[in-house]
């Protein structure tokens, strides 16, 4: 039933929908300039990538990707070959949004109604450590009580510097992707929320037909201008099988989170029920499993990230 919650999105954005054409259906003017670069011979894919590069550092990123995977900073025209190389797979280009800040903004709007509402806000805390001129940037990790717990990931990332020592009062990001798999702490942004920004938010979904349920990653730079519904550019928008990622805030009971997750998935299948009865057909248990074993079986993304 909840595929159908957003009829204009194949399966409802459970896997391998295509993030340039979903983002090309919003609001023109709240969106990260997006483009599409398809598989074809490198020097074509290098130009389409850098047609439209005005400066660097740039975003890369599968175009059907997930949870973060295979999403790299971008310094120079090197860095953009090298990652082409080893993505063949559609890719996207965003120019980087400095932030600093990050949310991600759990819509929905239920079929008929002419407006939606924010169901959460994440406030996102992507990790850093800083050095004290003696600890390699591999021990001030290690010394982290939290950040020692994705030790692998971090060290992978930072290979080339792990063992070099980090000046007092140097801090070091740990992390670009703005998702807990890859690092980033998520914490409840509900002081985030105001009418105002939900009524922005309302604006970027108006003109895609068919979106009624999802999460919205957005850059921003001033807190006060994001409640204000000011100042803000969507990265990302996901569909039907994204989460209220407010419920991974570590300071919750269990209890909450369950909770949040739950009523989640009741607006989901209500929607995905009101749809139906729209005349929006669900897709099937078979074709479900279908096309996740497809992606998978076929990603050939680097799924290392920065």
């Amino acid at each position: 039933m909840w595929t159908a919650a957003n009829p204009g999105v194949p399966a409802g954005g459970v896997v391998g929908e295509s993030k340039a054409d979903v983002l090309a259906r919003l609001n023109p003017r709240r969106v990260v300039p997006t483009t599409l670069v398809p598989p074809g011979p490198m020097p074509e894919r290098i130009r389409a990538a850098l047609d439209t590069v005005e400066a660097f550092p740039v975003i890369l990123k599968p175009d059907a990707g997930q949870r973060g995977a295979g999403v790299r900073k971008a310094h120079d025209r090197a860095d953009v070959e090298k990652y082409l190389a080893a993505n063949p797979d559609p890719v996207i280009v965003q120019p980087y949004h400095a932030g600093p800040f990050e949310a991600g903004v759990f819509y929905y709007r239920l079929p008929g109604e002419d407006r939606g509402r924010v169901f959460s806000v994440t406030d996102k805390v992507f990790p850093a450590v800083v050095g004290d001129g003696r600890s390699t940037l591999a021990e001030l990790i290690r010394a982290d009580p939290r950040y020692r717990m994705q030790e692998g990931v971090f060290l992978a990332r930072h290979a080339g510097v792990a063992d070099a020592v980090v000046p007092a009062g140097e801090q070091v990001p740990l992390a670009t992707a703005g998702n807990h798999c890859q690092g980033t702490l998520f914490r409840d942004g509900s002081h985030l929320l105001t009418l105002e920004l939900e009524a922005a938010i309302d604006e970027v979904v108006k003109p895609f037909d068919g979106f009624c349920f999802g999460r919205f990653d957005v850059r921003y730079e001033n807190p006060d201008e994001f409640r204000a519904g000011r100042g803000f550019a969507v990265v990302e928008l996901n569909g039907a099988t994204s989460e209220s990622t407010n419920l991974y805030d570590p300071s919750w009971p269990l209890w909450r989170a369950y909770r949040t997750l739950f009523r989640q998935w009741a607006l989901a299948f209500r929607v995905g029920a009101m749809n139906r009865a729209r005349g929006h057909r669900p897709v099937g248990v078979l074709e479900l499993l279908r096309l996740v074993r497809q992606y998978y079986r076929d990603r050939r993304v680097s799924l290392l990230s920065d």
